[in-house]
């Protein structure tokens, strides 16, 4: 079975502490809207029946468009509201119990910080698409570890899977890391925490064009 084809551009990924519950399916609208083509529903909060509700209200808006949902770290949760897919960090789990609880139409992306040995890694596991960063200072994750361009540009060299980069990126400085290979740009607070997020969306998004 081939796993599908992952599109460039904007990945929107929501923040419960910039999206209240009331907010949270208009926003993710207004980012599609705006141009997203993936969206990634991260939730760190302990309260799972309002998780489950909400990583369903979003199923609800992205399947009729045909944008994929991502749920963050949570496998389980992936499989219950029958998300696109699941993204893993360094303590997620593993790549292949990801791939036999969700299936091979699942989307599988692996965080990978600053290391390439990583990603190759992942991807020889099996991985959909792997994630590095934080390229730039990150309100989300101030303490992160730094990614460069240079890692951007090694990875494209080495891996057949697509390459995401996360971490501080807005409209004003994602065009070196477009220009160095990533494949998408997964932005939080500069879509959520903007009081206009299908316009922030749009101004990502046209670093794509």
């Amino acid at each position: 079975m081939t796993k599908r084809q992952l599109p460039r551009g904007l990945y929107a990924i929501t923040d419960s502490k910039l999206l209240s519950p009331e907010q949270m399916v208009q926003a993710v609208a207004q980012a599609i809207h705006g141009g997203a083509v993936m969206i990634q529903y991260r939730d760190k909060g302990e309260d799972a029946s309002r998780r489950l509700w909400e990583a369903q209200d979003l199923y609800n808006i992205c399947r009729p468009l045909g944008v994929p949902l991502i749920i963050n770290d949570d496998v389980a949760l992936a499989a219950q509201v029958m998300a696109d897919g699941v993204h893993l960090g360094r303590d997620d789990g593993d790549i292949a119990i990801a791939r036999a609880k969700l299936g091979e139409q699942a989307i599988i992306g692996v965080s990978c910080y600053d290391q390439l040995d990583l990603a190759l890694a992942a991807e020889a596991a099996g991985a959909d698409y792997v994630a590095f960063g934080s390229f730039y200072s990150s309100q989300v994750k101030p303490t992160a570890v730094r990614a460069s361009l240079e890692l951007l540009q090694q990875a494209k060299q080495r891996l057949n899977i697509p390459v995401v980069a996360i971490g501080g990126i807005n409209a004003d400085n994602g065009a070196p890391l477009v220009a160095a290979g990533a494949d998408m740009l997964a932005v939080i607070n500069a879509v959520f925490g903007q009081a206009d997020v299908s316009a922030a969306a749009a101004h990502i998004t046209k670093l794509y064009e």
